[in-house]
């Protein structure tokens, strides 16, 4: 996976070793956090074998850390948890790096006015 060459000169040398497979697997759910994926997706995006994408959803799952419904996996929205692990915001600041950071207006303008159908069933 490559970086940007400002990320590669400003960057201490630390802070550039490779990401984990589970490291990756959350930077790229997350910098997608409106969808959910399947894992040969996810595979297929960051460049890792299916095998060890699976392996690593399931141990994100184990910590909270992604949501699994049917054969889709996705990031969790507990913006707290995820905030508490440690490669989340290395694997993020990579991530925004490769794909631009959110922009948040941008989605405000195209949220709809109601909550999803899945959001509703929670409540």
């Amino acid at each position: 996976m490559s970086i940007g060459r400002e990320t590669f000169e400003n960057a201490a040398e630390s802070e550039l070793e490779d990401l984990s497979v589970p490291d990756h697997v959350l930077g790229f759910l997350a910098a997608h956090k409106d969808r959910a994926f399947k894992a040969h997706e996810i595979a297929s995006q960051i460049g890792v074998d299916e095998s060890a994408v699976s392996t690593a959803l399931s141990r994100l799952k184990n910590r909270g850390l992604v949501e699994h419904k049917a054969t889709y996996w996705a990031v969790t929205d507990d913006l707290d948890r995820l905030e508490r692990y440690s490669g989340y915001k290395r694997a993020t600041a990579l991530f925004n790096e490769q794909f631009g950071e959110e922009e948040t207006e941008a989605w405000r303008e195209h949220a709809p006015d109601e909550p999803h159908p899945s959001v509703e069933n929670k409540q």
